[in-house]
């Protein structure tokens, strides 16, 4: 109920306050297009259900999740995978054992190479298989919840690091060469090399992710706190993930809407989006978003404690 409350509820409420915006202004950027916002509205709120596209069950000609895909995929997995952290023993053996030899660890990375490889990539999804994704969004859970499964990144994230170098300057070219041709798809196509390019990716992916989370997750000192950011930081940070997500992309396009039709260097332009975005993004999330209770809930946010500082 938990996870439901704190991504179904702010997933609704984004989806039916915030994602018209976006899909108006690029509409709006068709000088043949004059539909006021009001009466674009109703046009993004005609859906149908559609059971084909898994877990995106609602289908419109205007409608769209947008950027929170990722909160449906893991409001998703959330419930799909609930069972385990239920039923699971709070530490599982099999994946430890796994990793407990030097360089075992990396095993982990063949279920998502098969997926990547033999399922196929989604440039929606960030050019991952939404599949892929709950695989990650399992070894997280293990990764959260034993800590010699995090003791084995911490100790293969150089080797991890190395080899998932090698695999994308060996993937690449594979990815490039199957996409080449005429009509392929290096992304779905199933011959052998566009297969053998994915599995190198899906690969490479785990790797990096071992190396990335495995050098930054170091234990932290009981006694002086080393390893950890300021309290208050750290509080500020945590709870303001998902709202500044949730809040980011609409922004950008709205701001890029205006800073588009300027005429000035790309890079300029590119500059002013960034900067004018970021402090926009935040400034909504800390004067109209973390200031009630109302709004909190609204956007997935927990309630202060005592110790959050």
């Amino acid at each position: 109920m938990e996870r439901l409350l704190r991504l179904g509820v702010p997933l609704v409420f984004a989806t039916a306050t915030i994602m018209p915006l976006p899909q108006w202004l690029r509409l709006r950027a068709d000088p043949a297009y004059h539909e006021s916002y009001l009466a674009f509205l109703p046009k993004f709120y005609t859906v149908r259900l559609d059971l084909s596209d898994f877990p995106f069950i609602l289908r419109g000609t205007y409608f769209e999740t947008g950027h929170l895909w990722f909160v449906v995929l893991l409001l998703t997995f959330s419930l799909l995978l609930a069972a385990v952290a239920r039923w699971a023993p709070p530490t599982l053996e099999w994946p430890a054992a796994l990793s407990r030899p030097r360089g075992g660890l990396l095993v982990l990375g063949l279920p998502i190479a098969l997926v990547c490889a033999f399922v196929g990539l989604e440039e929606a999804f960030s050019g991952w298989s939404r599949w892929a994704f709950l695989l990650f969004f399992l070894y997280g859970y293990f990764f959260v919840t034993d800590p010699r499964f995090r003791a084995a990144m911490r100790r293969d994230w150089v080797p991890a690091a190395v080899v998932g170098v090698v695999l994308v300057a060996v993937g690449v070219p594979g990815f490039v060469i199957a996409g080449d041709a005429p009509g392929a798809d290096a992304f779905t196509d199933m011959t052998p090399l566009a297969i053998g390019a994915r599995a190198l990716y899906g690969l490479a992916g785990w790797y990096w992710l071992v190396a990335i989370l495995g050098a930054l997750d170091r234990p932290c000192s009981p006694s002086t706190g080393a390893g950890r950011p300021p309290r208050r930081l750290y509080a500020y940070l945590s709870s303001a993930v998902l709202p500044l997500y949730v809040l980011h992309q609409p922004i950008v396009v709205a701001v890029a809407y205006f800073v588009v039709g300027w005429k000035a260097p790309i890079l300029v332009e590119y500059l002013v989006i960034v900067a004018v975005s970021l402090v926009l993004t935040v400034g909504v999330h800390d004067l109209l978003v973390r200031r009630t209770r109302v709004t909190r809930f609204l956007f997935g946010m927990r309630e202060p404690t005592a110790t959050s500082g």
